[in-house]
């Protein structure tokens, strides 16, 4: 039996919203894009029975295979949902998903809220630094359950979590691992480490079946680069440290200049920003070379674009328009410039730092775009709740940032749906819109293929037939496990939460501006 802890406060309370699921759902007159890369398929009826797709059925068109009074019925107690001229797409998923603390909300539903309310039915929480394994354990089974609304949760533990004192030998590495399997953990996010203790740790992962996940953190990958690692077995890597370490043709380490201290973060990110540069240019023989290994080991690339974007443009990260209505005030402070809140580093941020970040990224969208292109698995993670990074709004930047990258936007919904999943693994039963999986979907009113911005909850700004400015589109339900949540609904509730709470504290509108 658990027994009631001061974390439970923070906990996602009892599920109160969601209709479902039901004996028969049937969603009328859809387009499907199925997010395997087949292009988008319509009018449909898909059936759904209970928590699963059961059917998908072609409607009017030529290739038909029902007409009129052949067409599937709800049945009793069933439910159908017109869609005309809607999209309907499998549940989207972040694959670096940082369920938020008690310092940047008061509960984990204001996450949870944001993600559904932008068509993301799973998350990866990479680490549960803040929140620990076994709470973030706890709200994955109650998700699990329905019991919370919220999307599915897959907990990886930060290595070494819990433990008093490092590791000094690689036994205790591999004992640790054995005890966050017992706990439940699905997987581990390393930040590097001693290299021999680092190698039997991932070895002792990839015995026990769990995943694994590295951010390169700049202190030890020295020790051991992207290459390196996916050798011993890496699964994802995570943003993109590493990576440029492994290109180097005429350096062993990192040009740092010779001040340089690791823990000032602002000098940290900035001398970030130049590592691309420093690293074998696009299409050399080592830049094929190193694709090519990466890819034949089986490698997957989270490269949270979206969460490095102030990096290049400071300005319009803390102006975006979402933030005005759906940023509590206990994240905006956490955001404000500041030397002791991770990520916020705008303290002193100049044009020189922006232009350095500018081209670092033309560099490593190059290197993304060509390791997809040449098989390798790519797929969204945000690392949302940092450097103004919201959560589900980030999930759709993601993805235009993937666009920017290279990617078609078919193979972008593939990196945010069937390739997440697989790399989650859990493709057998989510990730596409597939007879015999669970209902895990997104609907939407207009294409995303055109336009991805269509699947912001703010919408996006568009000029009506009379003149005037509004926003339109975001998803209209997300459906997961057979239950239909309103997404419109559910980021309305957001809007009052942050209403509420800037009323209390007395606070106006942040740095953004208001309305529209």
């Amino acid at each position: 039996m658990h027994v009631s802890t001061p974390e439970d406060a923070h906990a996602a309370p009892d599920r109160r919203i969601g209709e479902g699921p039901y004996p028969r759902l049937i969603l009328r007159n859809a387009t499907v894009i199925d997010g395997t890369g087949a292009p988008p398929q319509g009018p449909a009826d898909v059936v759904i029975e209970g928590n699963r797709i059961h059917q998908i059925h072609l409607v009017g068109s030529p290739t038909a295979r029902m007409q009129g009074a052949d067409r599937p019925d709800p049945g009793p107690g069933g439910r159908e949902i017109d869609v005309r001229g809607g999209y309907v797409l499998p549940g989207l998923i972040d694959s670096h998903g940082h369920i938020a603390p008690a310092n940047k909300a008061p509960s984990t539903q204001y996450a949870y809220s944001l993600w559904l309310a932008h068509g993301v039915t799973s998350i990866r929480d990479p680490g549960c630094f803040v929140n620990g394994l076994d709470f973030t354990r706890r709200e994955a089974d109650r998700s699990a359950r329905n019991e919370i609304a919220a999307p599915r949760i897959t907990p990886y533990v930060g290595f070494g979590e819990g433990r008093d004192a490092p590791f000094r030998t690689p036994d205790e590495a591999r004992a640790w691992v054995q005890s966050i399997a017992e706990r439940g953990a699905a997987g581990v996010k390393f930040f590097g480490y001693r290299a021999d203790i680092f190698q039997a740790a991932l070895e002792e992962l990839n015995r026990l079946g769990l995943g694994s996940a590295c951010h390169h953190a700049q202190i030890h990958v020295a020790q051991a680069n992207a290459l390196t690692t996916a050798r011993w077995g890496l699964r994802s890597l995570e943003h993109w440290y590493g990576l440029p370490e492994a290109l180097f043709t005429d350096q062993r380490v990192q040009n740092f200049d010779v001040h340089f201290n690791y823990e000032d973060e602002q000098q940290r990110f900035y001398q970030a920003g130049q590592l691309w540069r420093q690293a074998a240019a696009p299409g050399s023989g080592r830049w094929n070379d190193v694709i090519d290994e990466l890819v034949a080991l089986g490698l997957t690339l989270v490269p949270t674009f979206s969460v490095y974007i102030g990096m290049r443009d400071v300005e319009r990260v803390m102006a975006y328009p979402w933030h005005a209505e759906h940023v509590l005030p206990s994240l905006w402070e956490f955001w404000k410039p500041s030397r002791q809140s991770h990520g916020s580093v705008f303290y002193d941020w100049g044009t020189e730092m922006e232009v350095a970040w500018r081209h670092n990224y033309r560099r490593w969208m190059d290197f993304v775009r060509d390791y997809h292109n040449r098989g390798g698995r790519v797929v969204t993670g945000t690392d949302s709740g940092f450097i103004y990074n919201l959560w589900g709004f980030s999930q759709v930047q993601e993805m235009e940032l993937l666009r920017e990258a290279g990617l078609h936007p078919l193979e972008i919904l593939r990196a945010a749906t069937l390739s997440s999943a697989e790399l989650l693994g859990v493709a057998g039963e989510v990730g596409s819109v597939t007879p015999g999986k669970l209902a895990d979907l997104a609907v939407v009113d207009e294409n995303p293929l055109a336009n991805l911005k269509v699947l912001y909850g703010n919408g996006r700004l568009r000029l009506t037939d009379e003149g005037d400015l509004e926003r339109q589109g975001g998803a209209r339900y997300t459906i997961k496990d057979g239950i239909v949540y309103d997404a419109r609904a559910i980021l309305e509730e957001v809007r009052a939460e942050v209403r509420e709470a800037r009323a209390r504290q007395g606070e106006g509108v942040p740095g953004a501006r208001a309305g529209i």
